[in-house]
């Protein structure tokens, strides 16, 4: 089962990249009770940005099992858009967004994060989900999850973030993460506390993955 976290603040090294890569482990330990033991001493992952190329720097990727344990299977994969938005809206095609697009649509569980800019998801999130095709996300469990500076702002990921995955085909089972910026000392205990929640409905809804994707293709365009 694969966890993915995808997320759409231009800015690197951002407040919802920390978010995001803590959802997506604890998300996926929960999901992967396996995965528990091999991650005890930190969260781990693969990321993914910039050309897509293999090695160093910001656009890396590559094992994603949790501190090289042999088969213990992957953690989680982040797909970072800082470094892609020039080439989202160039024309052709580029290396770094492909790749991007392949792990997203090949996601169990796909964490949607992005900061709250005047009221909803940023442009550059939208501009990436815009290249999927109808129904690219069917049998994917989508979390939706928005950080934000003020509350007045919480119902966003409803109603905003949760449309959009719905649109592409995802099933979004659970109420999405509205995360206060001002909670940042306790990240770990209010993600857990979600996760804690959340985790029977997506197990649910991945155990039905397979029969959903089969439909979905299935389905005329």
């Amino acid at each position: 089962m694969t966890v993915v976290a995808l997320v759409g603040n231009p800015r690197e090294g951002s407040r919802t990249l920390t978010v995001a890569t803590q959802v997506a482990h604890a998300v996926g330990l929960r999901l992967n009770p396996a995965d528990l033991s091999a991650s005890a001493n930190g969260t781990s992952g693969s990321r993914v940005s910039g050309n897509g190329t293999v090695g160093g720097g910001s656009a890396e990727f590559g094992s994603a099992e949790p501190n090289g344990a042999p088969g213990a299977g992957r953690s989680y994969e982040v797909v970072d858009l800082s470094a892609l938005g020039p080439h989202l809206l160039a024309p052709g095609a580029h290396s770094g967004v492909e790749v991007a697009l392949e792990l997203v649509r090949e996601a169990s569980v796909l964490v949607v994060a992005s900061p709250t800019y005047k009221g909803t998801y940023t442009g550059l999130l939208k501009s990436f989900l815009d290249r999927l095709p109808p129904q690219a996300l069917a049998g994917t469990a989508a979390l939706p999850l928005l950080v934000m500076g003020d509350a007045k702002h919480a119902l966003a990921v409803e109603v905003h973030l949760r449309p959009l995955l719905v649109e592409l085909g995802a099933s979004v089972p659970t109420p999405g993460l509205a995360f206060l910026e001002a909670d940042f000392p306790r990240l770990e205990e209010v993600v857990a506390a979600w996760a804690d929640r959340i985790a029977p409905q997506v197990r649910a809804i991945t155990a039905l993955r397979p029969a959903a994707s089969a439909a979905a293709s299935r389905s005329p365009a």
